[in-house]
């Protein structure tokens, strides 16, 4: 359970990273709290898509991987991105993401952070 909630907030902080860098991924919200709850759920459904999803589309797209050297995953990441988008607007969340390469920009943004900050948090082990 510790190890779920450090990776949502690890998520959730790469987000914010990335809404703050990039002008066409936005969370919209009148106060400060709405802001942070709905990042915090935004963070939770991104890990749901990367959980679910992320692995069943690497292996499809296998061959893909191998013929560009693990690049491909860029674009792996941007589809998880602009998914996660897509379901926090079926969820009236105010989270968007505005064009392919912004969410490739924005998937390698929070790739980065998110692996810088869950090297900082502990894993719970």
């Amino acid at each position: 359970m510790t190890n779920f909630v450090v990776k949502t907030l690890a998520n959730a902080a790469a987000l914010a990273v990335a809404i703050w860098l990039l002008k066409d991924i936005t969370l919209t919200g009148d106060s400060t709290g709405g802001k942070a709850l709905a990042l915090f759920l935004v963070a939770l459904i991104f890990g749901v898509v990367n959980i679910v999803v992320k692995p069943v589309v690497q292996l499809l797209s296998l061959p893909l991987f191998i013929l560009t050297l693990g690049l491909f995953t860029l674009v792996v990441n941007a589809l998880m991105l602009m998914l996660t988008s897509w379901l926090a607007d079926l969820v009236d969340l105010p989270f968007h993401v505005e064009g392919f390469w912004t969410a490739v920009l924005g998937g390698l943004i929070i790739s980065v952070v998110s692996w810088a900050v869950n090297m900082m948090l502990p894993d719970g082990r």
